[in-house]
């Protein structure tokens, strides 16, 4: 983990910290900036806010604490008045990448209230000679060194994993979910079909995490207009061929619906997490609704956790029938590594979907009731103008055409050239830049869609598109990687996440071709 990952507490209500083994200082949310006086990577240690007659061994206090998970802290907040706070301290890492999450909460529930400013007392020390200074210097010099060889090895291994697994993962959603589609529903396979389906998606999820660990920069990935409405069908439809026969999933969606702006993978990725938790509170038979609609405000409102600004928001309201939220876990339910469900979940859902709901300036509210249901309510800055109609469902994915399909994985190019026959197309395959440049050059005026991967040996993705556009300028191009990321909205319409499925194939093939 770098100090510039994401972090998913930078908005919560109360004042969280990321924190080296030591006790430095990685990262400090809006809250612990404000209570403490901190900057957002502060490099400070955290013996440095701890109250008087407390002991100043920061990282033996957390590795402490880390074992009960809970305690009590007495720190200094802005202006050196102390105040103690009831702690929770989770260790993050292995095999020497050691962090902490400090999270902490007044007894009392009420936010800390900052006095004003006041000058700190001048404790005279004796300064160590220049010699133990640049012993001490060189020291550190060679621990930070050492530290980040490791963590970009580290880095590196996750980003080789992730790239390698997200292809796998492409190939066996394409296959499932293109036997899926022409298995009829009473077949004695659909079931099994389902579940793989499922694992492979839970997976993808996984390595999706890993890649973005494994990313030494933060997402240059810019928010872009765009329809809500489409994102949940496509979110729906994911769900639609893996739930139970006995759950039905209803939508209401605002026709006339306000633009939002967004990331369009990590907006699906918060409600991917929604739609995981309703399904999983359902025993039996059930329900799942989904509703959008447009929302103006005229005065600051506040719905539970949701704290909105007066503006124009589009809201959406995913609720079900399930077992419901006991009063005594709602104010824990966005806690990072909190979970009711066993060992075999890591807590993240929630939390993740807070942290990416307010980083788009958004917010989150859940109401629960103990056997009736929950409804989990984002709201989303929009704009008043709307969405274009989309007329191009593209339920019959069927076509016609010519499509070269490019990629250093013969497993992808099989299954590519299978699904995208299956349905009509015409399909040539190469295996490098190279050759593929060596097939246009032959079939330039019979190829309608070229479909590469962006991280290949030798020449790039983006490299080939640039000589194919240099030969046939009007040539239309579909981008797809489990790793590099669209950084205009340019690129993001040709642009198709790895791992996807038959039917995610198919559809932005239509959707390239009717442009």
């Amino acid at each position: 983990m770098r100090p510039e990952t994401e972090f998913v507490l930078e908005k919560a209500a109360w004042p969280a910290l990321l924190l080296e083994e030591n006790g430095t200082i990685c990262r400090a949310n809006e809250a612990a900036r404000d209570d403490f006086g901190l900057t957002a990577r502060d490099g400070r240690t955290l013996g440095s806010l701890l109250g008087n007659g407390v002991s100043t061994d920061a990282g033996a206090l957390l590795a402490q604490q880390a074992i009960t998970g809970a305690g009590k802290l007495t720190l200094r907040l802005l202006g050196s008045k102390e105040e103690t706070f009831t702690s929770r301290v989770t260790r993050l890492g292995r095999d020497g990448f050691n962090y902490f999450v400090l999270q902490l909460f007044k007894e009392s529930g009420a936010p800390v209230s900052n006095p004003a400013p006041a000058v700190e007392p001048v404790v005279k020390k004796e300064s160590p000679s220049p010699a133990k200074r640049e012993g001490a210097a060189q020291t550190s010099a060679e621990a930070n060194i050492a530290h980040k060889q490791k963590l970009d090895c580290a880095l590196q291994l996750a980003r080789s994993v992730a790239l390698d697994f997200n292809n796998a993962l492409t190939s066996i959603l394409g296959h499932t979910s293109l036997l899926l589609s022409k298995t009829e529903p009473n077949h004695p396979w659909r079931n099994s079909l389902s579940e793989i389906e499922k694992s492979a998606a839970k997976a993808a999820e996984i390595t999706n995490d890993l890649a973005a660990f494994s990313r030494q920069e933060k997402d240059a990935r810019t928010q872009m207009a765009g329809n809500v409405n489409a994102l949940l069908e496509r979110t729906v439809e994911v769900f639609q061929s893996s739930r139970p026969a006995a759950i039905s999933i209803a939508r209401q969606l605002e026709r006339k619906l306000y633009t939002a702006n967004f990331d369009e993978a990590k907006m699906q990725q918060a409600f991917v997490k929604i739609f995981e938790n309703a399904v999983e509170s359902i025993a039996d038979r059930g329900n799942i609704t989904v509703q959008t609609r447009n929302l103006e405000l005229t005065e600051p409102t506040q719905d539970r956790t949701a704290k909105l600004n007066p503006g124009n928001y589009v809201r959406i309201e995913i609720t079900d029938n399930g077992a419901g939220i006991p009063d005594e876990v709602m104010p824990r339910i966005f806690e990072p590594f909190f979970t009711t469900k066993g060992s075999r979940h890591r807590g993240l859902g929630l939390a993740w979907v807070y942290g990416i709901v307010t980083n788009h300036g958004g917010g989150v509210a859940i109401s629960s009731k103990v056997g009736v249901g929950t409804a989990v309510r984002v709201y989303l800055p929009a704009n008043q103008k709307l969405v274009r109609d989309s007329t191009a469902d593209f339920a019959d994915l069927n076509g016609t055409g010519t499509v070269l399909l490019v990629d250093d994985e013969d497993l992808l190019l099989t299954m590519g050239q299978m699904v995208l026959s299956s349905f009509g197309y015409s399909v040539l395959t190469a295996n490098s830049g190279q050759k593929a440049l060596e097939i246009f050059g032959k079939s330039k005026s019979k190829i309608d869609l070229v479909i590469t991967d962006l991280v290949m040996p030798n020449m790039s993705g983006r490299e080939l598109t640039e000589q194919i556009l240099r030969i046939a300028p009007g040539t239309r191009v579909l981008w797809c990687s489990g790793y590099v990321r669209s950084s205009n909205a340019e690129d993001e319409e040709h642009y198709l996440h790895k791992p996807f499925t038959s039917q995610e194939l198919l559809r932005r093939v239509k959707q390239a071709l009717h442009e």
